[in-house]
């Protein structure tokens, strides 16, 4: 839900019947300066708190029927990147997290492929080596992750030493300094530079929302990512709280939809951190759904970022198709 907007448009700027802001895909005039950039960010609907929140309370109530369920779990399978991030990984806990990303189920082969294995840029190669031409991307973290504190050529290196490792997928940080305090024209120069260093790995733009402070910044945050380049927008690195959470989805879900009906252009958009149920999950799927359309219910356009999800979607797929729970221990630990 949206307000009108506290600012004028930019010139030549109008806004469309849900509000958006009607642009072109030629963003040249909108990001040739700091203020530019500025008037086009703070011109843009205003988020009702109250009334987003609401909302997506309110989708997070709907139930779906058995068949449905069925589809939306092994979808659900689909769209994880399973994760490790963390400080003591090693080579044989990437090499056991990537066989598991293949083959979550190893007892049944009809249980689906997850959608990446996403890891730090010195574990790609030995993720791509297990992977090898499964269908199952590489995703690398990359700028400094989790804080985007450092230089920009430092970033640069990053990305491109994943990228030559064999990463699919880039999954950058921006600054939150930046950005908070009206630097906008860096952040997007930044991503942009981010976007070029990939090639043709695809770019997923990490906003890290628990920091953002305001639903508002959470919607130009994701115009700004668009504009630059981004193939996906992400809510956050799972290392701050709160992580992603159904209101702030929504908002980007609203981004995307709108951004595609004003560019043609559609990009993807993935929560990450805290999400570990099946229902939790699901209720995020009928968000997708109801807000963005059935076009992004695909691993090409929605991921969850997620470690501890997958098991738990598992356990239920097995008590659907067999009427009884297997105990949390039948499936390997992420």
């Amino acid at each position: 839900m949206t307000s009108s907007p506290t600012t004028a448009m930019p010139t030549g700027q109008g806004s469309s019947a849900t509000g958006a802001p009607v642009v072109s895909a030629d963003f040249s005039d909108i990001t040739r300066t700091n203020a530019s950039l500025q008037r086009f960010l703070h011109g843009l609907p205003g988020v009702d708190q109250v009334g987003a929140e609401a909302r997506a309370a309110s989708l997070g109530t709907r139930s779906i029927k058995t068949t449905a369920k069925e589809f939306a779990i092994d979808l659900a399978i689909r769209m994880v990147d399973l994760t490790t991030l963390e400080g003591q990984d090693t080579h044989g806990k990437v090499r056991a997290l990537a066989a598991k990303a293949m083959h979550p189920d190893p007892a049944d082969p009809t249980c689906p492929m997850t959608a990446a294995v996403c890891v730090y840029p010195d574990m790609v190669a030995t993720a791509k080596e297990v992977l090898g031409d499964s269908g199952v991307n590489v995703a690398a973290v990359a700028t400094a992750f989790p804080s985007g504190r450092a230089a920009l050529d430092i970033k640069l290196a990053d990305t491109r030493d994943a990228v030559e490792a064999g990463a699919d997928e880039i999954d950058m940080v921006i600054d939150r300094g930046a950005f908070l305090s009206g630097r906008y024209k860096d952040v997007y120069d930044e991503i942009v530079a981010v976007r070029e260093a990939c090639g043709s790995a695809h770019l997923k733009v990490i906003f890290e929302t628990g920091e953002l402070q305001t639903y508002d910044n959470v919607r130009r945050a994701s115009w700004l990512a668009m504009m630059a380049g981004a193939h996906f927008i992400k809510t956050s690195t799972g290392k701050v709280q709160p992580a992603a959470t159904p209101p702030v989805t929504m908002i980007m879900l609203e981004a995307v939809r709108d951004f595609r009906e004003q560019t043609g252009q559609m990009v993807g958009v993935k929560p990450a951190g805290g999400i570990r149920t099946t229902k939790d999950a699901i209720k995020y799927l009928v968000m997708v759904n109801e807000v963005a359309g059935q076009d992004w219910l695909d691993p090409d356009w929605f991921r969850f970022g997620a470690s501890t999800l997958l098991n738990d979607l598992l356990m239920q797929r097995t008590k659907m198709q067999t009427g009884r729970y297997s105990g949390p221990d039948y499936f390997t630990l992420d």
